[in-house]
Formats: C-alpha cells, structure tokens, sequence
C-alpha cells in the first residue's frame, strides 16, 4: 500500500494534463471552408447579420433594420413589449410620477397593462413573494461564497426546486406561480449574495437585510444592497427605469433562445432560469457593461476636453490600434446585432439620466460618452473601410448611470438579470404553452471513419 501511495506521488500531473490539453487542441479544429461548404449559419445569423427565423412570440419585439428585396436597409431603432413601445411605457408611467417595473412584468405575463386594482393586487403579491424560504440565506447564499455573483444567482435558482412542493408540473398555472416567485425573489436573491460577496472576498461587515411591505421592487433593492438601507427617490426611479428596459428584448437574444431552448424539452422552470442566468453572464451578451466601463476609466484620464472631437478621436484610436485598453482593438458599447440607426434603451437612458448625472458631478463623464457616440461611427468607418450605421447601445451609457447610483461593477450583470427574468418567465410560458416541440437545429458531422483498435496495438 505505502509503494502504491509512493508511485501516485511521483506522478508528473502537470505534464499529463498539458499533453491532454494538446489532444483537445486537435479534437476540437473545424476548418473555416467546412461551415461555408455545408452553408452554416454561424451564430443562428446570415452574413449581414440578420438572424435565422427559429420561432414566433407575441411577447417582445426588438426592430432594427428593415429587409427590402433580401437587402438589409438601416432602420431607427423600437422596442415593443406585447406590442407596446418601450418608449411610451417609460414616458407614460414617468409623466404620471410612479414606478414602472411591475406595472413592466404585468404587461410581460399577461399581455396588457392593468388598470389601477389590478396593479395594486399584483404589487401585493410581489410583496408577498419576495421573502426567501426559511433558512435559504443562510444554507444556500452564505454556504460556498463564489467570487461571480451571477454563478451564486443561478445555483440559488437551482436551489429553490428543493423548497418547491410541486416543482415538474409545466401546467400553465403552476408556471405561472413559479415565475412569480422567481421574479419576486431574485432582486432579494442578487442583493443579499452581494452582501455575502464583499463580506467573504472584501472583508467587510455582513449586514443581511429583509425586503420591506410596501416597497417597489427597485427600492428594495437598493434598501438591501446598501448597509444603510437609505436611497433618494430619483435614484430609486432611475434603476426603475432601468429594469424596465431590460426587462425583454425578443426571443432570439442568447439568454432568452437558451431558456427557450430549455423549455422546449419540458425541464422544470429553475432548470430554464438557471440557464438563462448563465447565459447572460457571458462577456457577450449581459457582461458588456463592464467592458464599457473598463474602456472608460481607460480614455477618461486622456481626455482633457471631453467635448473635443478630435481629442476623443485620437484616443480612440489607440483602442483600435490595440495601443491601449484591453488589446483587442474593440470600442465596446458601440454597434448591436439588431439596431443600426439607434438603441431605443440607450436613448431612454440618456432621456431621463443625464439632468441626475450633471447634479451628481457625472456631466463631464456623461458628455464624454455622446462624444464617443458621435464619433466612432466616421473613426470605425475610416479605420476599417467599411461602411455601414453604427450607433451606440445601451451598455454605452448603463455602465456610468449604475456607477452614479453607487451600484458597484460586481452587480452590473446581476442586476441586468434580476430585470430580464421577467422576460425570460413570459418566454418560457408562451414556448411550453404553444411550440410544443423541442428545438434539436442539425450540426453536420465531418469526423473522418474512425476503425477501433485493440489497446495494445495503439501507439
């Protein structure tokens, strides 16, 4: 037993594993002529970027471009929830001075607005909702403290299966419950988990806070994310605002396909939110905000004039000759799959965010921002020799309007979630209740005929 023990010890582990990451490297290489001979469509897209049409949904609709005669033709952009722009959504409750977000996830669910009873009743039962089941902060958000509060927000997901009496059934009524829950929950979820972030990876002192009665969901949030428990009314209904924004963007978006995807093989729905939640932790799709931001607090100490075109110019050019930033020559929060002409969320931000940027001593930053907006397009067409509309999306301005509500970069993505889920939940009903059929898309199979050798006779 000891000689065995001695022989595992003398193992060269190191040197195994780097000889089995030789072997991935070569099982894992598709020559770019095969995807064109068998005509892919990498990314479910054509070349010009429109996507594959994969399935129909009358919940959300995000309009970009127009297509005349299979020619791509740049549109302004709108986004419709249930038919609704996201637009009037916005200017309608804010004309009115009320919070947004639940009257948002009604409409999401049950396809129109409510009237004021309605509204009322729901609000209660999001209320009722949001208290985390007896024992979960303690077993499942402090137990194994993770560094991405994205990956504790999807495994806390998972977890809520086991606090669910009736967790398979995908009928219409129990879907509906669970979703319920799940949006109630989440905003308690991403803020407590942060709480336990910075106590377990910061050092600092683990205040744990409850919701409160009476409270909309965004002033909650802020009640149990700050260790005061404080917050204004204007930075209350600026992250109201943005939660509505996010709150859906169409089924074909990476976070929303996959959890439709899901949901097509009859899988319980913490399994579908679950995968939702780890697609948009993905630097591609929910964690581009930070990218943003880490571009940002790279230009912003070069620019002296934030309003000299010629000087945001030049910097950014280092970005796209890999001078500066992170390398990859990218000037990130700037061009989208969908919108060409305009990001509807973007200009909803800038709408109702800059008069709080300027009082807050963000309206330097802020102009900095429509600078890099204004200019890339030219600077992007002239650097690349290619010329097609660009514009800026929501990622360009979010970043900065969470860094003036304090909210720190780690809550960036989670809090992107915590307003998508109620567009995902909307998506999976419509897909369980209707598609009936599980999405199985064919992937050519080019592996040359392989015949099976004895394992003595393999060198």
């Amino acid at each position: 037993m000891e000689n065995a023990e001695n022989k595992l010890k003398n193992i060269d582990t190191e040197k195994i594993f780097e000889r089995c990451v030789s072997q991935a490297k070569a099982a894992n290489t598709i020559p770019n002529e095969a995807f064109e001979s068998f005509k892919v469509k990498r990314g479910l897209r054509e070349k010009d970027g429109t996507g594959i049409m994969a399935g129909v949904t009358n919940v959300g609709n995000a309009h970009g471009y127009l297509v005349y005669e299979g020619e791509k033709i740049a549109d302004d952009g709108k986004l419709e929830y249930r038919g609704l722009n996201m637009a009037s959504l916005i200017d309608g409750f804010s004309s009115e001075e009320r919070y947004g977000f639940e009257e948002c996830i009604y409409l999401l669910l049950f396809g129109r607005l409510p009237n004021a009873s309605e509204l009322s009743d729901f609000c209660d039962l999001l209320s009722e909702k949001r208290k985390l089941p007896v024992g979960f902060t303690e077993n499942i958000l402090m137990k194994a403290p993770s560094p991405s509060i994205m990956n504790k927000m999807a495994l806390a997901v998972l977890a809520l299966y086991s606090y669910d009496d009736n967790p398979d059934d995908t009928s219409l009524e129990n879907m509906l419950r669970q979703s319920i829950e799940i949006i109630a929950k989440l905003p308690v979820i991403a803020a407590n988990s942060y709480r336990v972030y910075r106590t377990y990876f910061h050092g600092k002192s683990l205040n744990i806070h409850t919701p409160k009665e009476g409270l909309t969901t965004a002033q909650n949030f802020l009640r149990i994310s700050r260790a005061t428990k404080t917050f204004t009314e204007e930075e209350a209904r600026l992250l109201d605002l943005c939660m509505v924004i996010q709150a859906e963007h169409g089924g074909g978006n990476n976070s929303t396909f996959a959890c439709r995807v899901l949901s097509s093989s009859g899988t319980d729905t913490y399994s579908a939110i679950s995968a939702a939640i780890g697609s948009l932790k993905g630097p591609l799709h929910g964690g581009a905000n930070i990218k943003v931001q880490e571009m940002f607090d790279c230009v912003r100490p070069l620019v002296k004039d934030v309003e000299d075109d010629e000087e945001v110019r030049r910097v950014l050019l280092s970005i796209l000759n890999r001078e500066i930033g992170d390398g990859l020559g990218k000037i990130y929060g700037m061009g989208h799959a969908v919108y060409t002409k305009s990001d509807p969320r973007a200009i909803m931000l800038k709408k109702y965010a800059h008069d709080l940027a300027v009082r807050k001593g963000y309206g330097d930053d802020f102009h900095l921002l429509e600078t890099i907006e204004r200019v890339t397009p030219e600077l992007f067409a002239e650097f690349k020799g290619v010329n097609k509309p660009m514009c800026a999306n929501v990622d360009l301005y979010s970043g900065l309007v969470y860094r003036m509500l304090d909210i720190p970069p780690e809550m960036y993505t989670p809090l992107f979630a915590v307003a998508r889920v109620s567009g995902w939940c909307a998506h999976r009903i419509e897909e369980t209740q209707t598609a009936k059929k599980i999405i199985r898309p064919a992937y050519k199979c080019i592996a040359k005929p392989m015949e099976y050798t004895s394992l003595a006779d393999r060198k």
